[in-house]
Order: structure tokens, then C-alpha cells, then sequence
């Protein structure tokens, strides 16, 4: 990979890495983000950040709040298969947001990035509910990636205060020891409060996202809108998707 644009802030290093037309974001040897405007599926756990909107009908996600934008490979998936009204991007990291402009096209109109703390800017925040909440904040420390939001009580009743009825909330997991850990797993009365919570993965990722709703929702239709949308048919032999679905 050749090294496009690397700087050091602050004793950390952040670069811009490509391979073909793919540009990635590293930050301290650490890979946060990739971008290929030709190929916005990327075969690796991002791809199911923005998979359980296929679990509702067309033009029902129409804000979307991602807490941890990094790149933004996730807000670029969601422009290209949902095309929500608002994407809300909260990033505590300037240079994240910095380089996602300037790198990787966080420039579309509908596009709104803030430079905060992800807890602190939700607790503060009295506007329109979002339809889907997307938490995907993380940091690093020794080479390695890790996670900044806690999966506690308190964090999802947080992020349940300012989502809609029916909506999502969708948390990555660093591995399925923290998923283990969480509340989701730990606490009935946590996971009481959800009708639905689904597990994305597979056997060659470490990470684990869990989407998560009051609303019942059907695996049989989202298999269906992935059928039904190009570029996402699990069956196609040029597709990139690879993801594993079960309820928990």
C-alpha cells in the first residue's frame, strides 16, 4: 500500500493508505475507514453498520445519527443503498473529520459532521428523534483497536431517549467477549425493553454488531430487500457481502 498523506499530532500518527482505487484511514497502525466511490461495499464488518435498514421499507430510515464517523465508510454505504434525508456524524477526532472531507468525500448535502463527544453531544441534544442510531465509536492504543462507548445500561437508555418508536440502534462490538460482557447479554431488564436484537458476523472477523429494536423486526423481509437490491445479492458471484444473520 503506498502511504498518500501521513502527519503526526500530538505523538499520533494518522495516514492515508491506498491500494488500487481503495483509500484507507489509519490512525496510529490502526484501520478505521476505507472509501472506493466504485465499490461501497467492503466486504468486512462495516458493510453490517448499514445492514439492518434493510429490515425496514424503503424511505422509512430517513435520519441517521453515526456516533464515531472515522472516514465515514459507513455514512458513504448509507448514501449509495438508503439515501436517507440527514446523516448526523458525531466525531470527537478533528483530524477524522478533517480527512474525511478532504480524502475520503464527506461533502454531500445531506451530510451534517460535528466535532464532539459522542456521550456529551447526546445527553445535550433536544432535537427530532433519529430513526437510526449507529454506534461506532472507537479508539486505539498499542496497534490495536478500542472501544470508547460503553455497553451498559445507562449508554442504551441514552441512545433510546432520542430514537424513534420504531427505529434501530446498532452497536459495534470489538470482539464477542465484549458482546458477552454487555447488558445485552447480561441484564433481562436490558434486553427486555427490545423486541427485536439481531447479531451480524462471521467466522473470519473478530467484530460482532448487534442491531437492536422495540419494533419486531423480520428476517424473511430483510433477506428479501437484499435480494432486491443491486449490488447486495448475497447470491451473486461478484458480491462482496459476507455476513452471518441470527437472532439472539
Amino acid at each position: 500500500m503506498a502511504v498518500v498523506w501521513q502527519q503526526e499530532k500530538q505523538g499520533v500518527l494518522y495516514q492515508v493508505r491506498s491500494a488500487g482505487k481503495t483509500l484507507r484511514l489509519y490512525t496510529d497502525g490502526v484501520l478505521h475507514s476505507q472509501y472506493n466511490p466504485g465499490q461501497p461495499v467492503t466486504g468486512h464488518a462495516w458493510d453490517w453498520l448499514m445492514l439492518p435498514a434493510f429490515f425496514y421499507p424503503e424511505d422509512s430510515i430517513r435520519r441517521v445519527l453515526v456516533l464515531g464517523v472515522g472516514g465515514g465508510t459507513v455514512i458513504h454505504q448509507l448514501n449509495h443503498f438508503i439515501q436517507p434525508e440527514e446523516i448526523v456524524g458525531v466525531e470527537m477526532c478533528k483530524t477524522h473529520l478533517s480527512l474525511g472531507k478532504r480524502f475520503f468525500g464527506l461533502k454531500k448535502k445531506n451530510i451534517k459532521l460535528l466535532n464532539a463527544d459522542a456521550f456529551a453531544w447526546l445527553n445535550r441534544y433536544q432535537g427530532e428523534p433519529f430513526d437510526m442510531i449507529i454506534d461506532d465509536v472507537f479508539s486505539e492504543a498499542d496497534g490495536e483497536p478500542l472501544a470508547v462507548s460503553s455497553a451498559d445500561n445507562s449508554w442504551f437508555q441514552l441512545m433510546l431517549r432520542h430514537l424513534d418508536r420504531e427505529g434501530v440502534i446498532v452497536k459495534n462490538f470489538i470482539d464477542r467477549k465484549s458482546l458477552r460482557e454487555s447488558m445485552l447479554l447480561t441484564k433481562k431488564p436490558g434486553r427486555k425493553r427490545f423486541k427485536s436484537i439481531y447479531q451480524f458476523d462471521n467466522p473470519f472477523n473478530e467484530n460482532v454488531v448487534i442491531a437492536c429494536s422495540r419494533a419486531r423486526l423480520n428476517s424473511r423481509y430483510f433477506r428479501k430487500r437484499l435480494i432486491e437490491t443491486p449490488g447486495l445479492k448475497p447470491q451473486q458471484k461478484t458480491s462482496r457481502l459476507r455476513y452471518r444473520l441470527r437472532t439472539l
